[in-house]
């Protein structure tokens, strides 16, 4: 690096596997190799997970409903998912990547960024050593990576999605400019579908447009929270460096119906028991949430989310549930029923911190809560999850069908 904390050489990897879950299941079954696959549950109201790259030429993407992925490719073969499996090929993917540097920042269970400025005495040139590990994830587990090099995160990562499939891309740093700006204001991260149609609005398309936009301009388009990151994104700054030890952000859990709900006893018995799940989890972690939020996905795949920050740091599962309920009746509906059938519905805890380092929590009106849900974490440590349970949650969930764990990221 340079004495400004600017890196002079392309030093930050992102390796991103190529299709990662179908990769892992094709090592199981290569006769499936060459075909259109996903994976995915085969039910109408699944979602993909993960999509070959023969799929994706039909159009077929991750996060898309199974029956539209069967309609764009009627020959689709579809792979039930194995988590399991996928974790502990995760694990040996991000040990590979140890080898060549300690500098390793896991963004999801199949991409990573590195730093190996420090290992290039030991290895050589970044791009040599992108070659290297490529070359020995791929001895061995038998999976292809991607790998894109920069001075900086943001650009590294998008070096790797132009590096698609199995490849390398190295931007320069003399060459940033000349990679970011040709492309599309969607590409900086950060840059939604709502903050996309304002920046069109103001003609703002291209990343270059956005890099060349005073920031008191941006301002008023983007607002102050958004404004100078992005124009910082644009113009090739990014002073984020490789995290080891990444804190969990946020912990939360949503499922997804087989058959739309319209029923709000249902659903709100679903929120408790997502309610539940994400305090066991924050507990566990030895974390307290300081916002709460829900999302709701409705018949016509429009998607709301509500959220509200709280007094006071809390990990008490009922006073998750009680907040997550009435964001979700802020929604609107009548007490039996809510204004349209709903599709999935999720539960967030944000905003973490160890839990107990709120001052407001000394004063607590979750005492008794927290009290209740320490015996209840204490039963099932002993007995299993099923050795205590809410009345409430023994009734059959006979029309779940893709419970999701969410985190972000670990």
């Amino acid at each position: 690096m340079s004495g400004t904390g600017e890196r002079d050489e392309a030093s930050i990897l992102h390796v991103d596997m190529d299709s990662f879950y179908v990769s892992v299941e094709l090592l199981d079954r290569p006769e499936l190799r060459g075909r259109a696959t996903a994976v995915a549950h085969d039910t109408g109201r699944s979602v993909v997970s993960s999509a070959s790259y023969e799929a994706r030429r039909f159009g077929v993407r991750s996060a898309m409903p199974v029956a539209r992925a069967k309609q764009l490719c009627p020959h689709l073969v579809l792979i039930d998912p194995d988590f399991t499996k996928y974790r502990a090929a995760s694990r040996e993917v991000m040990r590979i990547f140890r080898e060549f540097t300690p500098l390793v920042e896991p963004l999801s269970i199949d991409e990573a960024f590195l730093d190996v400025a420090g290992s290039i005495r030991l290895f050589g040139p970044p791009t040599t050593i992108a070659q290297l590990l490529r070359a020995r994830v791929r001895e061995q587990t038998g999976l292809p990576a991607s790998v894109g090099l920069a001075s900086t995160k943001h650009v590294a990562k998008l070096a790797s999605q132009r590096a698609k499939p199995d490849g390398v891309l190295e931007i320069r740093p003399e060459r940033t400019l000349e990679f970011l700006h040709p492309l599309p204001v969607e590409a900086i991260w950060g840059v939604g579908g709502a903050t996309a149609r304002s920046l069109h609005s103001r003609a703002i398309r291209t990343v270059g447009d956005l890099a060349n936009e005073p920031v008191d301009s941006l301002r008023r388009i983007v607002g102050n929270a958004n404004a100078e990151r992005l124009h910082e994104l644009a113009n090739g700054r990014d002073a984020r460096e490789v995290e080891t030890e990444r804190a969990e952000k946020s912990i939360g859990h949503e499922e997804t119906f087989a058959v739309d709900q319209s029923d709000r006893a249902v659903l709100e018995r679903e929120l408790l028991r997502l309610a539940t799940r994400t305090g066991e989890r924050l507990r566990r972690s030895g974390l307290d949430a300081r916002t709460i939020a829900i999302k709701v996905r409705y018949l016509d795949f429009e998607t709301v989310s509500r959220s509200r920050t709280l007094g006071e740091a809390t990990n008490a599962t009922q006073r998750i549930y009680l907040t997550a309920k009435e964001l979700f009746e802020s929604l609107g509906g009548t007490p039996e029923r809510t204004p349209r059938p709903v599709r999935l519905i999720g539960v967030r805890a944000e905003q973490l911190v160890p839990a107990g380092s709120d001052p407001a929590a000394l004063w607590s009106d979750d005492e008794g809560w927290r009290a209740l849900d320490q015996a209840v974490d204490e039963v099932r440590g002993r007995f299993g999850r099923e050795g205590l349970t809410s009345a409430r949650l023994l009734e059959p969930r006979r029309d779940v069908v893709d419970p999701r764990s969410l985190e972000d990221p670990v």
